[in-house]
């Protein structure tokens, strides 16, 4: 027993933050293992949902005997008779139970059971006069006494990084943060699902590597103590699937966690999970094809619906979705005709428009940036947020990739794009480099920028540039932000809402 805890300061030193509410909860605990109860058993076997019940009430007898397992979240107590409800994963329930139904020794452990604990009840079905679906308890059992109070009802827990702290209690207090993470699981699978059926291979690749490649982004490092060795968390598994390619997987995809070392905000945290595939003989254009159709798949499947209502705006996410070109939106925002102008009128156009200044701000110097790194900036800055329903932008500058194709029509494009909506970036793809020597090329450029100082710059990673010497066929490839798509289907405004356990300050 715990008889030393009832003394709040004997108890402060194993639970720095308790209070005279937990002291009477551990009375309360003791006195059950005092009458020969153990208030946390091993198992309650054969229960049914309380969604299950409800639902075919109509067809089930006044007779049939249910047992259903949950939290109490609701408890009142009048002399002979008390009723509760009980929350399990699937919904809620109202108890009754009387001291005539299970006896005066049963009835005597109501008084040492409070909102909070987790039971086991069995019984029979009825309605009360109220009309509501109710289970009358015929025996209890206590399946794990809880010491701490609940949040306060009606409030639940307002602070957000409380919330994010002490999620399994917003669970508990929240029902739709609980439904958020279900549908997560259900969108997840959905996705596979959509996936092996149109024959895609799913793989692992490594978290752990001795190089990063596949992403601009700073890594996180560690160290492999057996090995003496410093090694990379993963930032995307590009290079990898693309080995995987080579080796005759022609069609190819993976969930991965990736960790990327740099800033959180809404949509951006340094721990992430992504989606990526790619296909042989197939390029961009494939791809946006894929993406739309996989993402109306998944919120039909999850929502029964390709429309969602994101702060306070319509969003229908079926396919087809629009395509803009990126140096289309350029000029239609800024008046700027960047696909045609070189590099010296585009900074004249800017300063006379006095354009980018907040771009500037942040380190952006418009005379030594490339023409591509201009048209990114000016696109981020006054394009992004327009894109509000599902958009595909299409045909970025050549510099803003090099594990990309030249496009087949404009020499200083390449054939990527980035799906939008509501102003938030969904994903990235490309029709797939396989010209080897230019791949070569490429990332001996990154690796330079990268021992230039520059970061976010990868590597050079010559087991994957063997394996494209040795030939990987015409391919799309795309890249979509699981957590992004989750705060879509759910509502959520921020990714820390989607995350279950994202990181808190100590």
């Amino acid at each position: 027993m715990y008889k030393n805890y009832t003394e709040i300061n004997a108890l402060k030193e194993i639970m720095p933050d308790a209070n005279e509410v937990i002291v009477e909860k551990i009375k309360k605990l003791n006195l059950l293992i005092e009458r020969g109860i153990n208030p946390y058993p091993y198992s309650y076997n054969n229960v049914t949902h309380s969604s299950f019940i409800i639902d075919n009430f109509n067809t089930v007898s006044g007779e049939d005997t249910f047992r259903v397992a949950g939290r109490i979240m609701f408890l009142r107590r009048m002399g002979n008779a008390t009723f509760l409800n009980i929350k399990d994963q699937s919904g809620n329930i109202q108890i009754f139970v009387s001291k005539s139904n299970i006896g005066i020794e049963k009835y005597s452990l109501i008084k040492l059971i409070d909102v909070g604990d987790l039971i086991g009840v069995q019984g029979t079905v009825f309605k009360t006069k109220t009309e509501e679906i109710t289970l009358r308890m015929a025996d209890l059992t206590i399946l794990s006494k809880a010491i701490r109070p609940l949040p306060e009802k009606f409030h639940g827990i307002q602070d957000i990084d409380l919330r994010q702290r002490h999620r399994s209690l917003d669970m508990i207090m929240n029902n739709d943060v609980k439904e958020r993470f279900i549908n997560r699981s259900k969108a997840i699978s959905a996705l596979r699902e959509f996936m092996n059926e149109k024959e895609f291979i799913e793989v692992a690749t490594p978290i752990l590597d001795t190089k990063y490649g596949g992403g601009e982004a700073k890594p996180f490092t560690t160290k492999v103590n057996s090995m003496n060795t410093e090694v990379y968390m993963n930032v995307s598994p590009e290079l990898y699937l693309k080995r995987l390619m080579v080796g005759g997987i022609e069609r190819v995809y993976t969930i991965a966690r990736s960790f990327r070392n740099e800033g959180i905000d809404k949509t951006h945290y340094p721990e992430f999970t992504l989606f990526e595939c790619y296909m042989a003989y197939v390029d961009y254009n494939d791809m946006m094809n894929l993406m739309e159709n996989l993402f109306e798949y998944v919120f039909n499947k999850v929502n029964e619906t390709s429309k969602v209502v994101y702060d306070g705006t319509e969003i229908d996410f079926k396919a087809p979705w629009k395509r803009e070109k990126m140096c289309d939106l350029v000029r239609n925002h800024t008046g700027i005709d960047v696909e045609v102008l070189g590099k010296e009128i585009i900074v004249d156009s800017i300063k006379e428009k006095g354009l980018l200044k907040t771009s500037q701000d942040e380190g952006l110097n418009i005379i030594e940036a490339s023409k591509g790194e201009l048209i990114i900036a000016l696109f981020d800055e006054y394009c992004v947020q327009d894109l509000i329903q599902p958009t595909f932008v299409i045909d970025f500058p050549m510099d803003s990739s090099p594990l990309c194709k030249i496009h087949r029509d404009n020499p200083e494009l390449i054939e990527r794009f980035e799906p939008y909506a509501y102003g938030i970036e969904l994903g990235n793809a490309y029709s797939e480099l396989n010209d080897s020597l230019r791949q070569r090329v490429l990332l001996n450029e990154q690796a330079n920028k990268l021992r230039a100082g520059l970061a976010t710059a990868s590597p050079m990673d010559e087991e994957f540039a063997v394996a494209i010497d040795t030939g990987m066929p015409p391919a799309g490839g795309l890249g979509i932000g699981i957590d992004r798509m989750i705060m879509f289907l759910t509502g959520a405004t921020s990714i820390k809402e989607v995350i279950a356990f994202p990181l808190v300050k100590r």
